[in-house]
């Protein structure tokens, strides 16, 4: 549920505030002993979740990209799944837009998922995003992503699987903003994220809920293009607030109010409904 009312007068905001930032203070010294027991550092030789084994590389040649490894799952439950990749190369020169995807905790909605996807001429999609890295068996918590228990990567992945795992297969909340970027800006942003990911496929680092997530990682990046953009404040540190925040900083196409824009970028519904249509990823934008 959405309000109009101002930032300082809605409940429970500064108080998350306020706790985050002992939190990150109380959990420095239970970082480095955890990174101490799981081997001296980061690593990207694990017993990985099938869905996470491989890591999305890109190699750069002119105006062309090709993305390895872009995942496209076939979903039968969240858990369920017949797993597929595949490489696409992309003609930069062709990059239209970029939607910001947020994806409410169901139970913590000041909490998110955020997610990037960028759109080529043709209605084509891809989708970055940004994730823990579960080895066998392990499932996310606050309490493990605060004390560095997880890997940090970049999953290039199919809109049909990233969106549809969540909306259908989670039966999460899922929003679909189209950002007011450029071409030119959208190409920046998304060579930046893929040199990330290459980056990460070298040098593995640890995600933390608080300084190395979803949503820092997408402000460093814009800031990084365009310094000083976004300021870090609690709607960073509580990414379930990160379409507010776009919203207010006029990042994103709106339909009026807030409230009537966020309602207007739910797609669950067209989601479900197209699943399984050629154009799927044009007719969830379609209102």
């Amino acid at each position: 549920q959405t309000t109009n009312r101002p930032l300082a007068q809605q409940p429970g905001l500064f108080q998350s505030l306020r706790v985050s930032r002992l939190l990150l203070v109380a959990t420095a010294c239970a970082t480095l002993l955890l990174a101490g027991c799981r081997g001296f550092g980061p690593s990207n030789e694990r017993m990985w979740s099938s869905d996470q084994t491989l890591l999305s590389t890109a190699d750069f040649q002119g105006d062309r990209v090709t993305v390895h490894n872009i995942r496209n799952c076939a979903y039968t439950t969240a858990d369920d799944y017949i797993l597929r990749y595949y490489d696409q190369t992309f003609d930069l020169r062709e990059i239209q837009s970029v939607d910001l995807i947020v994806i409410p905790f169901a139970d913590m909605p000041q909490l998110a998922h955020v997610m990037l996807s960028f759109g080529f001429e043709g209605d084509k999609y891809v989708c970055i995003s940004i994730e823990i890295r579960r080895e066998r068996g392990e499932t996310y918590s606050v309490s493990g992503a605060l004390l560095s228990q997880f890997e940090l990567m970049y999953v290039v992945g199919d809109e049909r699987d990233l969106i549809q795992l969540r909306s259908i297969y989670r039966l999460d909340d899922v929003y679909v903003y189209r950002t007011r970027v450029t071409p030119e800006q959208a190409r920046k942003m998304f060579v930046e994220m893929l040199q990330r990911a290459n980056k990460l496929a070298a040098s593995p680092e640890y995600y933390h809920v608080i300084t190395n997530n979803c949503t820092t990682n997408v402000v460093n990046h814009i800031n990084k293009l365009w310094p000083n953009r976004i300021a870090y404040n609690y709607q960073v540190l509580l990414p379930g607030y990160s379409d507010l925040l776009a919203y207010s900083l006029g990042l994103i196409e709106t339909e009026g109010s807030f409230a009537e824009t966020r309602a207007a970028a739910r797609v669950n519904k067209r989601v479900y409904e197209h699943r399984d249509e050629p154009e799927f990823s044009r007719l969830i934008r379609e209102r």
